[in-house]
């Protein structure tokens, strides 16, 4: 499929590449609009259902990785009827969603702005590595609005108490403070953002992609929730249920054997 907001570049071997997904409103600092929600949307969707990808790398073109929505269009959603109003807030919604439950380990490609939006994409990632001049905020409320859409995801990533300072009072968050917070992960110079992001990849490419899939499943199963005897009992089940499977067998038999299991790259 063509698309006119974003790339998609496939980077390593046909049958086990990253998918490195590029926004590419340059001009906008990858601000969101209809056009940006949607195609970001149908494209993870696609990547996630591909079985040739074995990780996806969110980034965006030009100065910042985002600026959040688009302010002319929000403007315009808020003057529209109160049905088409939601309907756009919930696709909005749904590309949030769509990234944070992606069947792919995703990695966030945070430089300059990650504003708004840009921070709910850096959150809903598996993996955030930002430059050291990266800039994260939820600045909603200095427009009169709230970051709703994003807040399940960017609570999940720094937490309630954190998340009760920056909401209200939309500071600016430097790449340093993001990591001391949770949203990210790795902060990297900025000419060895790349590197960084290949370094996570070739972990990633390391380990079996059901299990990498089944792992992420058994997070948001576990998450936040108290130990209960049915808890423990469906983690039982899971570890019984992904022992049986072929890419199992091949891992602990790769591993007593000392050589390289089948989906990993010499």
């Amino acid at each position: 499929m063509t698309y006119a907001t974003i790339e998609i570049e496939r980077r390593g071997a046909a049958d086990a590449s990253i998918a490195w997904l590029w926004m590419n409103r340059a001009e906008v600092h990858n601000a969101f609009d209809e056009a940006l929600i949607a195609e970001l949307t149908d494209a993870l969707a696609a990547l996630g259902d591909d079985a040739s990808v074995r990780a996806i790398v969110l980034a965006g073109r030009g100065k910042s990785f985002s600026a959040g929505a688009d302010l002319n269009w929000m403007k315009q959603q808020g003057s529209a009827s109160m049905e088409d109003n939601l309907a756009a807030a919930r696709r909005m919604a749904k590309l949030f969603r769509t990234l944070a439950e992606c069947a792919k380990p995703t990695i966030a490609r945070v430089h300059g702005a990650a504003i708004g939006g840009g921070m709910g994409l850096a959150a809903a990632c598996d993996i955030c590595v930002a430059s050291t001049q990266a800039s994260f905020a939820t600045s909603e409320v200095k427009l009169g609005i709230i970051p709703a859409v994003i807040s399940p995801f960017v609570v999940r990533a720094i937490g309630e108490r954190q998340s009760y300072r920056y909401f209200q009072t939309a500071e600016r968050i430097a790449a340093a403070r993001a990591r001391e917070i949770g949203l990210a992960h790795e902060v990297a110079e900025p000419d060895q953002l790349d590197a960084q992001v290949d370094a996570f990849v070739a972990a990633l490419l390391a380990g079996g992609p059901l299990a990498q899939a089944a792992s992420a499943d058994l997070i948001r199963a576990v998450a936040n929730r108290p130990i209960t005897a049915e808890l423990i009992d469906d983690t039982a089940h899971r570890i019984a249920k992904i022992r049986a499977t072929p890419e199992a067998r091949e891992g602990l038999t790769a591993f007593l054997e000392k050589r390289p299991a089948a989906w990993t790259r010499n």
